[in-house]
């Protein structure tokens, strides 16, 4: 499985942004994907991750009440709706895909960077 994240780039406080991540290869395995950024200087930390079958999103605390994560299985895409952004949301955005419920996330996007300023 190869990952694709795209959709970064500089916004102002408030303003909105989608990510997208393009699945490639055996995507038939995937079991679930998710998202992760890591601003500098910080550990990487989970904003969200959804089931690829059934959905069953799940959001960590900096996505809460703002952001979105959705899958569109027929395109191998997933997404990340990103709203109302704040300074603190500026990192490098990576999707992560992993093949089993148990399992560690195994493929990585190469990262889309999110900059946001005042």
């Amino acid at each position: 499985v190869q990952l694709q994240a795209s959709g970064g780039g500089l916004v102002r406080t408030g303003d909105s942004l989608r990510l997208s991540c393009a699945a490639s290869g055996r995507t038939f395995r995937i079991y679930r994907m998710g998202w992760f950024r890591q601003a500098p200087g910080k550990e990487r930390e989970f904003v969200a991750h959804i089931t690829w079958s059934g959905g069953s999103p799940l959001y960590g605390d900096p996505a809460a009440g703002r952001f979105s994560i959705s899958r569109n299985k027929a395109q191998n895409t997933m997404y990340l709706q990103m709203n109302n952004l704040k300074l603190e949301d500026s990192a490098v955005y990576y999707c992560a895909a992993k093949l089993s419920p148990g399992g560690e996330y195994i493929a990585w996007g190469q990262g889309t960077l999110v900059t946001v300023s005042s």
